[in-house]
């Protein structure tokens, strides 16, 4: 008999053990879990970590390089399809586009790091060298968004106004914008070279020697990151240059026809840029940059994503 009572009394013991084992396991311990890795993928904000040019690359200055952006890619471009714009309609926003035309009368200037740009310059603004120009004609104003769904059909702008310049378009969509244009009109309208764009940004034949598109007080001919609120405005509603051309400097970047590379320190005749094929130029500066990068000698490159400050002005 005290054999069996003290094996029950084993048993519950053994019992009341693991049932204390069994519930502090519950209790206590945790499940094993995976760390989260610490390394995230780095993704561009819409917050530059400075003001600059439009996008790209950064240039070898002889300096630091400098990598300048011009504002926060489109991460994803909507074509917005307007009202049907009738015939009769397009064509007069068409034949005010072409009178709206400056005649620029051929020139000999100094491209480049000229003394009023200042000491702060970029290596690739130099070195300075003569340019002759052949006459041609460039838009008084960057094209509008009104202009471009008249040939279009559609706007890719992000900021929407009639009147606002079209912006967040390729170069290779302005190409399309061109030969869509040319095909309605019988013309030959183009983007202007670098060289014709600087030279008409100074005053062309009449250029004063400013050191932005129409003066030195850029507050009064530009839109700017100090002045615009970080968003286009309706185009010509600043002070325009000697040549009665406005935004030079400022509202949105320019595509040029060029490709982007070094300069040649020997004189040249309608210079048509670069053959690097690397990334094509840009100019002017835009409402999201400082005014540094509004001067009529700073040099961008654009492509890659068009952002909202990517516009064009046609020269023809």
């Amino acid at each position: 008999m005290k054999n069996v009572l003290y094996t029950i009394l084993v048993l519950l013991l053994a019992v009341t053990t693991i049932s204390a084992q069994t519930h502090n396991v519950t209790r206590g311990s945790k499940p094993a879990t995976t760390k989260p890795s610490t390394t995230t993928s780095k993704k561009r904000t819409s917050t530059p970590t400075r003001t600059g040019n439009a996008v790209l690359s950064a240039k070898n200055s002889g300096r630091n390089q400098r990598q300048r952006v011009a504002g926060p890619p489109a991460s994803s471009r909507t074509q917005t399809y307007t009202r049907p714009i009738s015939s009769a309609d397009k064509k007069r926003i068409i034949d005010n586009l072409i009178s709206n035309m400056v005649y620029i009368s051929g020139g000999t200037f100094f491209m480049g790091a000229t003394s009023e740009q200042g000491s702060n310059v970029d290596g690739d603004e130099s070195p300075i060298h003569q340019v002759t120009l052949s006459p041609f004609y460039l838009g008084s104003h960057e094209i509008t968004q009104i202009e471009w769904e008249a040939v279009m059909g559609n706007n890719p702008s992000y900021f929407k106004g009639e009147n606002l310049p079209v912006e967040q378009i390729s170069w290779e969509d302005c190409q399309v914008f061109i030969l869509n244009l040319n095909a309605m009109t019988g013309k030959n309208f183009r983007l202007p070279t670098e060289a014709e764009w600087e030279f008409a940004a100074r005053g062309g034949n009449n250029g004063r020697g400013y050191k932005y598109a129409g003066g030195n007080d850029i507050s009064s001919i530009g839109w700017i990151a100090k002045n615009s609120n970080h968003k286009t405005h309706v185009v010509g509603s600043k002070r325009p240059n000697e040549l009665g051309l406005y935004d030079m400097s400022g509202n949105v970047c320019e595509w040029c026809n060029d490709w982007y590379g070094r300069y040649n320190s020997s004189p040249q005749t309608n210079p048509h840029g670069n053959q690097s094929k690397s990334s094509h130029v840009m100019r002017g500066g835009s409402f999201w940059d400082d005014e540094w990068c509004c001067r009529v000698s700073n040099r961008s490159t654009g492509d890659g994503i068009p952002t909202k400050c990517f516009g064009l002005r046609l020269a023809l």
